[in-house]
């Protein structure tokens, strides 16, 4: 599965995801807001407050229960700058190459 960042203590189904409409503005809080800015974080059990001042944080205990919910084996989000990183015992993969960046910050 992909996800442009993170997950969501609002998905309760993939069809959600589905019914998002598109082209769209993103809101301030909800599904979409965490989808889109929710981070992972080795530190935080279940859901977190996060730094970035919207959305959360979550940990492992969330990307499991996800995973098993939805029958998945893997997530993989492309965001953050640091290369490919493998979290949470390979149940939560992050992955970061685009060209510009890897100018500036590698």
């Amino acid at each position: 599965m992909h996800i442009a960042v993170g997950l969501s203590p609002d998905l309760q189904s993939m069809e959600q995801i589905r019914r998002i409409m598109r082209p769209t503005d993103v809101p301030d809080q909800g599904l979409l807001c965490d989808l889109l800015w929710s981070d992972p974080d080795k530190e935080t059990m279940g859901w977190g407050e996060n730094d970035r001042g919207v959305s959360f944080t979550f940990g492992a205990e969330v990307v499991a229960k996800f995973l098993h919910k939805h029958d998945l084996d893997l997530i993989c989000r492309a965001h953050q700058v640091g290369g490919s990183r493998l979290s949470f015992l390979t149940l939560f993969v992050t992955v970061f190459c685009i060209e510009p960046f890897t100018k500036i910050y590698f």
